[in-house]
């Protein structure tokens, strides 16, 4: 069953530059799917308009069952509650523990104290972070810091996880751990959406990779068939 359509979906900005083109696509539930494209392809504008940070200037974007081009604004909570974002600078509150930045992900919709304390600590343990509850951001390493991302996104059980470059700024060793993470959670039937610009991770999960450029799918690589050495000018 389709999670994700994407009809006949446009966007061009007030400054004029058009982004996406006639983009047509469908995600299945518990699907792990690539974006990848050189810079300015249209990678971040259509992961964008999924969260409804950018609307479409035409096309249907189905999520979840919410048509989110045509979502007002004080409507957007109920397609934020249904899923997950994870970005490469973390966005983690620094004067606030590591459960705190989870616990604030469930605060926000008024959940209470007992069901917070429990989804917490699971999705920390499920990270392999419980052990760090009670420390700050600052006394992490970038690979921690990116789980507790991680187990902010996913703490409400969202059933999609859009992920923009979460690798970006890790090593890779650490970025193998992470899409470890990922692939956990991905087992656990969280559909996920990858943008990156990582070609070894791309090339190692053997994953559905979608190849944009100028704001146009031009090929749709089903699982296990993308080889990147077919692929020019990726970066």
């Amino acid at each position: 069953m389709d999670l994700i359509r994407m009809k006949d979906v446009n966007k061009r900005y007030k400054n004029g530059v058009a982004a996406i083109y006639d983009l047509n696509l469908k995600i299945e539930k518990g699907d792990f799917v690539f974006i990848i494209g050189s810079t300015g392809c249209g990678k971040s504008t259509l992961i964008k308009m999924l969260y409804r940070e950018e609307k479409p200037t035409s096309g249907k974007i189905i999520v979840g069952g919410i048509d989110v081009a045509k979502l007002r604004s004080r409507k957007v909570y109920k397609l934020r509650r249904k899923l997950g974002v994870v970005f490469q600078d973390f966005k983690l509150l620094n004067r606030s523990t590591v459960y705190e930045n989870v616990a604030f992900a469930l605060e926000i919709f008024g959940a209470p104290k007992s069901e917070i304390h429990s989804k917490v600590k699971k999705v920390l343990e499920l990270v392999g972070l419980k052990h760090k509850a009670k420390n700050y951001p600052t006394e992490l390493s970038g690979g921690e810091q990116q789980r507790v991302a991680i187990a902010r996104a996913i703490v409400n059980g969202p059933k999609l996880l859009i992920c923009d470059e979460p690798t970006g700024n890790l090593d890779e060793n650490t970025s193998l751990e992470i899409m470890a993470v990922l692939e956990a959670i991905n087992q656990m039937g969280t559909t996920i959406i990858m943008v990156t610009h990582d070609t070894d991770i791309v090339n190692r999960l053997k994953k559905r990779v979608i190849l944009l450029d100028s704001g146009r799918i031009v090929k749709d690589y089903q699982k296990g068939t993308y080889n990147h050495e077919s692929i020019k000018n990726f970066k």
